[in-house]
């Protein structure tokens, strides 16, 4: 059995720049939408064999083109401009 080593928490965040979300986007002829995020993985190769491994899933299947990756650094603000609710 390989003996495994444990990376310290503070090594970790010292290494780990960014992160990548996959997202599935798809809009509705009334001009609603639907995006779901998929997962958050430690490389953009990653996020690739996740399109891969759902592509074929229903709903996925007929909107490939629908897949975004996204690259967020960590221990930013991504949202800085509060929100307004609309009814």
């Amino acid at each position: 059995m390989p003996i495994r080593r444990r990376v310290p928490l503070k090594s970790w965040r010292r290494t780990m720049k960014s992160v990548f979300l996959l997202w599935h986007m798809k809009e509705y002829p009334d001009g609603s939408d639907s995006n779901m995020l998929i997962g958050v993985y430690e490389t953009r190769a990653d996020a690739e064999q996740a399109i891969v491994r759902v592509g074929s899933q229903p709903g996925f299947v007929d909107m490939p083109e629908g897949f975004l990756i996204d690259e967020y650094p960590l221990g930013k603000d991504h949202w800085t401009q509060g929100f307004v609710r609309t009814e």
